[in-house]
């Protein structure tokens, strides 16, 4: 461990892009921790956290570490060493040290540690990631409650995705035909090859392939299967080709498929891949909106996945299927503000004659319902869904009506059996941008 100390004093941060870092600071002292699914961009994060910090500290009071890296051995004493040969190499018992340690849930008690040097030296800041929900708010272990805030990392975001590609443009003015086109051409890319920063930054398609696809072996492998002890490994494979290429989920329609494969498989079994795939970031359920929740658990769940590149190199049913890339960079803005504010919950609407891509909930109201259209010039397309959406207005109580299109923008009224609403149709583009 002093070697890597050492190590990381000498190297230290690779040139960085700069992304939106959310704001770690809090009035009391924290466990700051980073979740977010493989390669979405965590360690970078810290990176420039760290640099940020190198401006107002010296550099010798920051320290990071990989647990990942093979020099590191997955025992307990590393982690019992690693303080004492900390302050061996830097100590100074006035001086605040700030730690970011990388991946620390792959490490034997790795949470009863982390509370011992919280409570136990106060001039230290910890900062962990990794991609795994065991670091999560809603799975950090007991001797961590009230002494964590997680913040959930996403891969690039659209706005970031611009910035990655030097795009620039003038906030709240029109865009001229230049910048049209530069936006319609910057938007087909993120949609099509999403928003993985090592992805974006490859210009070669087989190269963004090869990348995406090793992500999901890396996913399948070391997040789920070594992380809770799996075997089977290729029923898993099969499990998760699945989930991406459904928009429906039901566990027993999966198991059937499965079955009707010649796999063994049960109810228990699906349900806790279903859990496992969650857990690691790969992909999201929404449940259907009701006030029941034995409705929410009967019904099917909407599946999205954590980035479009997998709808793209994975998917043998998605696949440059417009109108699925459309709705699943919607979800992904709408997952970026239920991370930012965890009181929205996001869900979507159903009966028997209509259905709505997304209801979203701020605390107990629900707050707006949007529909994803990309094309509504037809005009049978277009009364289905201002339909729907007016349908689920007038149950649900809420006016705030919308429609994401290509590049259709207006406010327009729709009255649909004595109620009338008013529908407001919004490119991508802008909506990715609000």
């Amino acid at each position: 461990m002093e070697e890597m100390l050492r190590t990381w004093q000498e190297a230290w941060t690779p040139e960085l892009k700069e992304r939106e870092l959310p704001d770690t600071k809090f009035s009391s002292r924290k466990i700051i921790t980073f979740t977010g699914v493989r390669r979405c961009g965590k360690t970078y994060m810290m990176f420039q956290r760290i640099n940020e910090l190198a401006k107002t500290v010296p550099k010798e009071s920051i320290f990071y570490i990989n647990f990942e890296d093979e020099r590191v051995e997955k025992r307990t004493e590393v982690l019992t060493n690693l303080m004492p040969s900390l302050m061996k190499l830097y100590g100074d018992g006035n001086k605040k040290y700030y730690l970011f340690l990388d991946e620390l849930q792959v490490m034997p008690e790795w949470s009863r540690w982390l509370r011992r040097v919280l409570d136990g030296y106060r001039n230290i800041e910890l900062f962990v990631s990794g991609s795994s929900s065991a670091l999560s708010s809603r799975e950090i272990p007991t001797e961590l409650r009230g002494r964590a805030v997680n913040f959930e990392i996403t891969p690039l975001s659209f706005r970031e995705f611009l910035s990655f590609g030097d795009i620039k443009f003038e906030k709240d003015l029109p865009l001229t035909e230049r910048e049209r086109g530069t936006m319609s051409r910057a938007l087909s890319e993120y949609l099509e090859y999403g928003g993985f920063p090592e992805v974006a930054a490859e210009q070669n398609p087989s190269r963004k392939a090869m990348l995406v696809q090793e992500y999901f072996r890396t996913i399948v492998s070391r997040d789920i299967a070594e992380r809770h002890n799996l075997k089977n490994t290729g029923l898993l494979s099969d499990f998760l080709r699945m989930v991406v290429n459904t928009t429906n989920f039901s566990v027993n329609k999966t198991v059937n498929v499965l079955k009707s494969q010649g796999r063994k498989v049960g109810k228990g079994t699906i349900l806790n891949y279903t859990r496992f795939a969650a857990d690691s970031y790969f992909c999201s359920f929404v449940p259907v909106f009701s006030h029941k929740v034995k409705d929410m658990e009967q019904h099917p769940k909407k599946v999205y996945l954590a980035d479009n590149a997998f709808l793209t190199f994975i998917s043998t049913k998605f696949s440059k299927n417009w109108g699925r890339l459309y709705e699943n960079s919607v979800f992904l803005h709408l997952k970026g503000k239920q991370n930012s504010n965890p009181l929205i919950d996001i869900f979507y609407w159903k009966d028997s004659e209509a259905e709505v891509d997304f209801v979203i909930k701020d605390s107990e109201k629900v707050m707006e319902l949007i529909q994803v259209c990309q094309n509504p010039s037809d005009y049978d397309t277009k009364s289905r869904e201002c339909r729907a959406l007016v349908k689920a207005s007038k149950e649900l109580g809420c006016k705030k009506l919308s429609v994401i299109t290509e590049d259709y923008e207006k406010t327009e009224s729709f009255e649909w059996r004595g109620t009338e609403r008013e529908i407001k149709f919004v490119p991508l583009w802008k909506f990715l941008l609000s």
